[in-house]
């Protein structure tokens, strides 16, 4: 609770956070369950379309089409397709591969502050095509889109990459979180929310992940 009593979570990103994890689990009727809480917390169905566009780049193509799949068998409807004017948040014909480009370096320098050109290092010393992609395909077109803000895109990376336990992108994206305005007590909220779905690995992971960048940041 925070020093207000209030939840350190709303009710509409707490639904989402598990919405998130349940992705990374890739069991239906799991999700079905978390996306029916999800619609009871009102949550926009902009906000889930927009968790599972960025999932891909988590937990790839697999499990993220088991999760459409999914949110399509329920009904949904296809919301921010960008498949024309006015059909969604931004129309995937976007001006051209620089404006992208140039999107994905601000989005990505915002999550990894100043990791930010450790980042770019590493990933050319990786493979010299990471970089672009990374930053045009990752951050420029799906995470820099609108219809889902920053913050909240982070607190879902984190509980995916926390259920994924992959300890050295739930680090990134734990920093990446309290720079994209989250608060400590919203992270810990997180990691309580998906303790359910964290075996004693996963759970010794996010915990000592957190640690470290609670010493590092806070």
């Amino acid at each position: 609770m925070s020093e207000t009593g209030a939840p350190p979570l709303d009710a509409r990103t707490a639904a989402l956070v598990r919405v998130a994890a349940a992705v990374a689990r890739g069991k239906a009727p799991e999700l079905e369950m978390r996306f029916a809480a999800a619609r009871d917390a009102r949550v926009p169905g902009l906000w889930i379309e927009e968790l599972l566009l960025q999932s891909m780049l988590v937990v790839g193509y697999p499990l993220a089409l088991v999760a459409f799949g999914t949110w399509r068998g329920l009904g949904a409807p296809i919301v921010g397709d960008g498949a024309g004017a006015g059909a969604g948040p931004e129309d995937l014909a976007h001006a051209d591969w620089e404006a992208w480009a140039a999107r994905g370096a601000v989005v990505c320098r915002e999550v990894y502050g100043r990791a930010y050109h450790k980042l770019l290092v590493n990933l050319r010393a990786l493979h010299p095509a990471l970089e672009h992609l990374v930053l045009v395909d990752a951050y420029g077109k799906v995470i820099g889109r609108p219809g889902l803000d920053l913050k909240r895109r982070e607190l879902c990376t984190v509980a995916t990459t926390a259920v994924l336990g992959t300890a050295e992108q739930l680090h990134s994206h734990l920093r990446g979180a309290l720079n994209t305005g989250a608060a400590g007590a919203e992270i810990e909220a997180v990691l309580r929310l998906i303790g359910e779905d964290l075996d004693a690995d996963q759970r010794r992971v996010a915990e000592e992940q957190w640690l470290d960048v609670k010493r590092r940041k806070l």
